[in-house]
C-alpha cells in the first residue's frame, strides 16, 4: 500500500543544542508504517518509540525504522547508515533468535507516494521481525512479579551459552572504550544540568577515573585471557524475550563493533544493574552466582571492575533516558525525567560500598566488624539444613557491593573438579575421604581470590568438623577482614523428608548420607545456631 508524502534528504550531523540529535524529517515514513491500510490490515497499528528507533506492530509482523539521529555513541545520520544498520541487526540478532528476524525492507518513493517494498528510490529501511507479545518481554515480566526461580536459572544458563559462542578479541583495549564511556557520559551529563546536578556529575567524574585507574592492568590481563569477546551489548530485560517458554536474546548493539566487543562482565554487567535497580536483588545474585558457577575461576578476579562496570551501565541508562526526552511531553515527560533522575543515582551509587543487612537467627544477631570491607560468611550444616536455601537468600543483602556477596558451593565446586555437570550425579569415589580436604581447600583458594576482589563471600558447605570450621575462619583472619559463622539445625527427619523430595540440585545427598552424617562427632560449633525452615518452592535451592 501507498501513501501521499515526501520525506526530506538525510542532513550531515548538525550542530546540536542540548537534547537536540534528530538530522532529518522520517515523519512521512512513520505516518506510512502506522497506517493500517499499509499492512491490509483493519485494526489499528501500535507504534513503540525509543531513542534509536520507532517500531510498528502490524499483525504478525513488526517493523523496525532506525531513527535519524546523531549521537556520539550512535550514528543513524545517513540513508546508508540506517541501511547497514538495520542488514547488520538481522544478521548479528538474527543468529541468537532464529526466526524473530525476517530480513530488511526497503520503503520507496514512487510516483504515487512512498510504498513499504516495490521499487523506486529507497528514502529509508525497515528490520521486519516476526511479532511476539511484547507481555513476554522480561522488563513487564518482572514488572507482573514474574520472575521466577526456574525463569532466571534459565537466564543464566542463556548468558553462559552466548558468551561462549562470541568470539574472542584478544589485544582490545578495554581501559581505552571504558574511558570513551566515562568521558561520554559526563559530557552528556555536563550538558544537562537541569537533569544532572553539577556537583554530583564532577564528584562522580572523578571517583569513576579513579575506580578506572585502579583496574587498569586487571583489564588489560582479562583481555590477554580471552575474555573479552563481540557481545550482544545491550543485554537488558527489555532485550529478552520468552519464546516457546525460553528466554531469548534480541536486539544486540549492531551499530557499532567497537561498542559491542567488550569484557563478559561489562555484557552481563547491564542485566544486572537492570535487575538492582528495579529491586530485584535477589535474582540479580542468583543470575550473577549461576553465571560465575559456570564461568572459568580468573572470573572471580574480574569482580574487582564490576563495580565500574555497573555504574557506566546505569550512566549509560541515564544518557540514553535523557535523549528520549525530547520526543516526549506532558506526563510521559515527567515519568521519564523521573527514570533519569533514578538512574543517574544509581551510577553514584553503585560505586560506593553499601550497608550490608543485619543477619538475626532466633536470639541471636550476627554482626561484623567493619561493614565497608567484605566479610566472609561460612554456613554449614548436615545436608538437608537449609544452607544453600539461606545463601540464596542472604546474598543479596549482606555484600557491600551489588549484586551481593559471591557463594561458594562445596557441591558445585565438587562437581566442577570431576569436570560433570551441576545435577550429574558423582560416583561414589567422588566422595572417598581423600577427596573431601581437596574440596574445602579449593573453598577457601577461591574466597581468597573473591575477597581480595572486594567482595563479600559466602562458602556454604556441611564443615562438620572442628578444623574445617577453623579453616574457613582462618582465611578470613589472614586476610584482615571480619569472619561471620552460621551452623544450622533441623530434625533428624526433616533433614532426611528435605533430602529426599528435592530434585534438580547440584547435591547429591540422599537418605543414607543424612544418616550417615547423623553419627558424626560435631565437636564444638562457635558458630551462631539456629534451626532454620526451608523454603517448600520447588525451585528454591536445596542445601547440600
Amino acid at each position: 500500500m501507498q501513501r501521499e508524502a515526501t520525506m526530506a534528504a538525510p542532513a550531515q550531523p548538525p550542530q546540536k543544542t542540548a537534547g537536540d540529535h534528530v538530522v532529518a524529517d522520517q515523519s512521512a515514513v512513520f505516518a506510512l508504517l502506522a497506517d493500517p491500510a499499509t499492512h491490509g490490515l483493519a485494526e489499528n497499528i501500535i507504534r513503540i518509540d525509543t531513542h534509536g528507533a520507532a517500531v510498528f506492530l502490524a499483525g504478525p509482523f513488526a517493523y523496525k525504522v532506525k531513527r535519524a539521529v546523531f549521537f556520539p555513541f550512535m550514528d543513524f545520520s545517513t540513508l546508508e547508515k540506517r541501511r547497514a544498520a538495520c542488514a547488520a541487526e538481522v544478521e548479528i540478532s538474527g543468529a541468537g533468535a532464529p526466526g524473530l528476524y525476517l530480513g530488511v525492507v526497503p520503503i520507496f518513493r514512487t510516483p504515487h507516494g512512498l510504498a513499504l517494498g516495490g521499487e523506486g528510490e529507497a528514502v529509508d529501511y525497515a528490520v521486519k521481525m516476526r511479532r511476539f507479545d511484547t507481555d513476554l518481554t522480561l522488563d513487564r515480566i518482572a514488572e507482573r512479579g514474574e520472575l521466577t526461580p526456574e525463569l532466571v536459572k534459565a537466564v543464566a544458563a542463556m548468558v553462559v551459552s552466548a558468551h561462549a559462542a562470541a568470539p574472542e578479541r584478544r589485544g582490545f583495549d578495554t581501559a581505552a572504550a571504558l574511558s570513551t564511556y566515562l568521558e561520554d557520559n559526563i559530557a552528556e551529563f555536563s550538558a544537562r544540568p537541569d537533569l544532572f546536578p553539577a556537583e554530583d556529575v564532577a564528584q562522580l567524574a572523578e571517583v569513576s577515573r579513579a575506580a578506572l585507574q585502579r583496574v587498569r592492568p586487571l583489564l588489560a590481563a582479562r583481555a590477554g585471557a580471552g575474555f573479552v569477546r563481540r557481545c550482544h551489548g545491550d543485554m537488558h530485560l527489555r532485550n529478552i524475550v520468552l519464546l516457546d517458554g525460553k528466554p531469548v536474546l534480541f536486539d544486540a548493539i549492531e551499530f557499532n563493533d567497537e561498542i559491542a566487543t567488550c569484557d563478559v562482565l561489562y555484557d552481563l554487567a547491564f542485566l544486572l544493574m537492570d535487575l538492582w535497580q528495579r529491586g530485584l536483588r535477589i535474582e540479580a545474585n542468583a543470575i550473577f552466582n549461576r553465571y560465575l558457577w559456570a564461568s572459568d575461576d580468573a572470573q572471580l578476579d574480574g569482580l574487582a571492575a564490576l563495580p565500574l562496570f555497573l555504574s557506566l551501565r546505569a550512566g549509560i541508562r541515564a544518557k540514553v533516558e535523557a535523549a528520549g526526552l525530547a520526543h516526549l511531553a506532558g506526563e510521559k515527560r515527567t515519568e521519564a525525567e523521573g527514570r533519569v533522575a533514578h538512574f543517574f543515582q544509581h551510577t553514584i551509587d553503585l560505586l560506593a560500598t553499601t550497608q550490608p543487612d543485619p543477619v538475626r537467627f532466633g536470639d541471636v544477631r550476627v554482626k561484623t566488624a567493619d561493614p565497608s570491607h567484605p566479610t566472609l560468611w561460612a554456613v554449614g550444616g548436615l545436608s538437608g539444613s537449609g544452607k544453600s536455601t539461606w545463601a540464596a537468600k542472604a546474598a543479596a543483602g549482606i555484600g557491600t557491593r551489588a549484586p551481593g556477596a559471591v557463594i561458594l558451593r562445596s557441591d558445585i565446586e565438587r562437581k566442577r573438579l570431576f569436570h560433570v555437570a551441576e545435577t550429574e550425579k558423582l560416583p561414589p569415589e567422588a566422595y572417598a575421604a581423600e577427596v573431601s580436604p581437596r574440596v574445602y581447600e579449593r573453598l577457601r583458594t577461591l574466597a581468597r581470590r573473591v575477597l581480595a576482589a572486594g567482595y563479600t563471600v559466602i562458602v556454604d558447605a556441611v564443615h562438620a568438623r572442628p578444623e574445617e570450621r577453623d579453616s574457613i575462619e582462618e582465611v578470613a583472619t589472614q586476610a584482615g577482614l571480619s569472619f561471620a559463622g552460621i551452623w544450622l539445625d533441623a530434625r533428624p527427619e526433616e533433614l532426611v523428608r528435605r533430602v529426599t523430595a528435592r530434585t534438580g540440585d547440584a547435591s547429591d545427598a540422599d537418605a543414607a548420607v543424612v544418616r550417615h552424617q547423623l553419627a558424626y562427632d560435631l565437636g564444638p560449633i562457635h558458630w551462631a545456631r539456629a534451626e532454620r525452615p526451608v523454603s517448600t518452592s520447588p525451585a528454591a535451592p536445596a542445601s547440600d
